[in-house]
Parts: C-alpha cells; structure tokens; sequence
C-alpha cells in the first residue's frame, strides 16, 4: 500500500515545526540547571526533530529526506535570524544542522536493525554532533562567547543528556506501535 500524501506532508510539516519551535523555545526561555548541566529549553524538541527526520524518511526516503534537511536547515536559520540571534549563532545553527542531521540519516539508512533501534542510536549520534558543534562552534569563546571554557562541558552534556532522554523515549514510543503503524509511518 502506498503511503499517502497527507502522512508525507503532515511528517514533513512535523519535523519544521519542531525545529521552527525549538528555535523559538531557546530564545524564550533562559536554559534549565539541573545540577552542573546547562540545558536550553529548546533541547527538548531539539531531540524530538531527530526522530521526525528519521519518520519523514521512512515516507520519503534518503535522497528526498536530504532536500528536507536543506530547507529545514534555512527554515531554521531564518527563524533564528528573525529572532535576533548573532550572525555567529546563525551559522554555528546552519552548519551544526547540516553535520548533525547527515549524521542522523546516514546512520539511520545504513543501521540494519528494527526501527525502535535504529531511530534510538542515529538519534543519539546526531544529538551528540549537534550538541558538541553548536556548543564549541556557537556559545564558546571559538564562537560567540556566551559561555566560557569552563561551562563549555557542562552545556554540551546537558544538551547530550536531554536528547539521549528524547531518543529513548522516542524509541520506546515506536516500539509500543503496532508492527502494522510502525510500517505505515
């Protein structure tokens, strides 16, 4: 059975959104302290848009999936850049997107295991990239300088952290499906 449009467009519009709204949620909110860590309250979705990726994928498929990134990748840029972020900020934003998202998908694609597991694991390895990338290459005295060296660390396993959370309970969600949905989206 083909999958229909509406899933395609809707799994699509899913995965923008999140991005567009963690964005939004970042800028909004001061980040969260949990102990020594520093999380953004964006971070949250952050981790959900990886597992959208890997959803539209599977309706889409790799090649297609990467046309997505592109426009996500300028979506995201313009949110942020509409939102006053600094010139840093807003390519430290593009090329974290582009590194971490092409992680996720070309694990994802080449992983042979049950879908849980495989969104589970690129998840993982695409919300490390991008929390290490956008924390160096963004917020550090490299990038911006919004944090010190000696917080630098603390940010990154925050963000780490959070989207480890987000990937297991994404994983957990899609292993909960029916085997019949799980195939559908």
């Amino acid at each position: 059975m083909k999958r229909g449009y509406g899933v395609k467009v809707s799994l699509i519009a899913l995965y923008l959104l999140a991005i567009v709204a963690a964005n939004v949620v970042t800028a909004a909110y001061a980040p969260v302290r949990l102990g020594y860590l520093i999380i953004p309250a964006g971070s949250f979705l952050i981790g959900a848009t990886f597992i959208f990726r890997d959803l539209v994928q599977n309706v889409i498929g790799r090649r297609n999936t990467y046309i997505v990134i592109v426009t996500a990748m300028a979506i995201s840029a313009l949110s942020s850049f509409l939102l006053d972020d600094t010139l840093w900020i807003v390519g430290a934003s593009a090329l974290t997107f582009l590194f971490s998202e092409t992680a996720d998908t070309e694990i994802y694609t080449r992983l042979k295991l049950p879908m849980s597991l495989r969104v589970m694991y690129s998840g993982i390895v695409g919300g490390a990239v991008d929390s290490v990338v956008f924390v160096v290459v963004g917020l550090s005295p490299l990038g911006a300088g919004f944090l010190p060296w000696s917080l630098v660390g603390y940010a990154v396993a925050g963000q780490i952290f959070v989207k480890i959370g987000m990937q297991l309970l994404g994983a957990i969600v899609i292993q909960l499906l029916p085997r019949t949905r799980r195939t559908a989206v």
